[in-house]
């Protein structure tokens, strides 16, 4: 659905080494970069891409939502987001209420957003 989403950061460096990090286990990368101002660019391997800069305002309450191919990246997602000083908010599970084999973990990023990664598939 979508090419691109590009969200303001009030930590420009901190929110880079966290989002450089914790999505690593998904195949998402560094692609283009400029100034603050303008901001990094990461892409997955199906050329979509989200993409931060710095922000003088206060960056909006945002839920950001990466698919995992599978149960083991939801974990190491996890694993990794808190290595790069992400806050726990919700550890590795299925969450019935979603679906039966909604397995997901949430972590809080540098700006306090919901950073969640999910798998939609069952257990292989």
């Amino acid at each position: 659905m979508f090419d691109h989403v590009k969200f303001g950061v009030s930590d420009y460096a901190a929110s880079k080494a966290f989002f450089l990090k914790a999505p690593a286990p998904l195949g998402l990368a560094a692609g283009s970069e400029g100034p603050p101002a303008y901001g990094v660019e990461l892409c997955t391997k199906a050329n979509a891409s989200f993409c931060l800069y710095q922000t003088e305002e206060k960056p909006a309450d945002l839920h950001l939502a990466f698919t995992a191919e599978n149960r083991q990246q939801v974990e190491a997602f996890y694993r990794a987001a808190l290595e790069a000083d992400g806050k726990d908010n919700g550890v590795p599970g299925l969450r019935p209420p979603c679906h039966a084999n909604y397995y997901a973990a949430f972590v809080i990023g540098p700006d306090g957003h919901n950073i969640e990664v999910v798998c939609h598939e069952p257990e292989a």
